[in-house]
């Protein structure tokens, strides 16, 4: 019981206190030799590497940016190497910009260099904050005769080689990265959970009781895991083709909203035998989710449906995970007290809580995590 609770809160925790994945965004072009491109990077992060808030007031301004662009320009080409033809490709920053991103201001570093043996492929190796963020990524979109091929570097996979018609490798990128998505995805995990809460018992007069086995808990589950499953496809590819696009602050609100209502549900049930049909429901929405996540790692003309296969496999292979390690042990617990009250009642309580902070930082872009986070912080020092 402990365990599962355990469990509970740090996903709870998590999601309260999680931000943003570090991500830079790198754009790559090669006409035969000549190499130009394009290479976005938080300010946050590279203030955490080379301190550019000079008056330390909090806030990074562009003149504190302008004083340092040489050293930006040297710290990030220092940990980037193009080679063709089994020689490197120098490369040099031609221009700075600053560009706004969902989640921050970033530095933007305009590339070009000229390969001395430029071969039919390129090799890519990346560093970029590695040594101090091992969950960053660098998200690269490769373009050659009019096609692009998206890769993703990570402390694992730092070196690519790209022009090789390697499907296979761009396939599982996107399914690791779909997998990677649904463990970060804070809001979607939250989602999730409330559905599967009450999966292992059922309301009665007398308040909830233990499903009788572990076969009708299963196909509560399953039912509702499909349904979601279908639903965040069908929006997810919509999404992904162009066919629907919404504005991501309003998706974004409307995820938080489900994951309150999902969870109030647990606490006031208004649907019962039916939340499959909420899991559809809600799960169109979380599919415009998805579909953000997606476009962020840069879409491939060439194999754009290899792609979207690949991160919607990683998706529900993550999904499934969740359930596998959820539900053997939720039903294990499900006619103690502690599951009752603790599990099931606290933690849609909290779940409810954090998504409603959400919604109001979403909706109307206030930091209420922040505070708190500072609050924490201070009480225990």
């Amino acid at each position: 019981m402990k365990r599962l609770f355990l469990v509970l809160l740090l996903c709870v925790a998590g999601a309260a206190f999680g931000h943003k994945p570090s991500d830079a965004y790198l754009t790559l072009e090669r006409h035969d030799a000549q190499i130009s491109g394009q290479w976005d990077i938080a300010l946050r992060d590279l203030e955490n590497a080379l301190s550019l808030d000079a008056n330390g007031d909090g806030e990074i301004t562009w003149g504190e940016v302008r004083a340092r662009q040489s050293d930006i320009a040297a710290y990030a080409l220092a940990r980037l190497e193009v080679a063709s033809g089994g020689e490197v490709c120098p490369l040099s920053v031609t221009k700075h910009l600053i560009d706004q991103h969902s989640d921050g201001a970033y530095a933007v570093l305009k590339l070009s260099g000229v390969c001395p043996r430029p071969g039919p492929a390129l090799a890519v190796t990346y560093r970029l904050f590695f040594d101090l963020d091992p969950m960053h990524r660098g998200l690269l979109q490769y373009v050659e005769s009019g096609q692009s091929h998206s890769v993703i570097f990570s402390a694992e996979a730092r070196t690519h080689t790209l022009g090789s018609g390697n499907w296979w490798e761009q396939f599982t990128a996107y399914v690791r990265e779909g997998v990677w998505h649904i463990w970060l995805g804070f809001d979607h995990i939250l989602f999730l959970l409330s559905l599967l809460l009450p999966a292992v018992v059922r309301r009665t007069s007398g308040g909830w009781e233990p499903v009788a086995s572990f076969r009708a808990a299963l196909l509560d589950v399953l039912k509702v895991v499909t349904a979601f499953t279908l639903a965040h496809s069908i929006t997810l590819s919509l999404a992904v083709l162009g066919i629907v696009s919404l504005p991501s602050r309003l998706v974004e609100s409307a995820i938080a909203i489900s994951v309150v209502l999902a969870a109030l549900n647990n606490l006031y049930p208004v649907v019962g035998e039916g939340r499959w049909a909420v899991a559809f429901a809600f799960g169109l929405l979380h599919g415009f989710g998805f579909a953000g996540a997606l476009q962020d790692l840069g879409l491939p003309t060439g194999s754009l449906v290899l792609s979207l296969a690949g991160f919607n496999i990683g998706v529900e292979a993550g999904q499934l995970a969740i359930v596998l390690a959820f539900l053997p042990v939720a039903f294990m617990l499900r006619g103690t007290f502690g599951y009752r009250r603790v599990v099931l009642a606290g933690g849609s309580t909290a779940i409810a809580v954090t998504a409603s902070i959400w919604l109001a930082e979403r909706a109307f872009d206030l930091p209420i995590f922040n505070v708190l986070t500072s609050a924490t912080a201070g009480a225990f020092r």
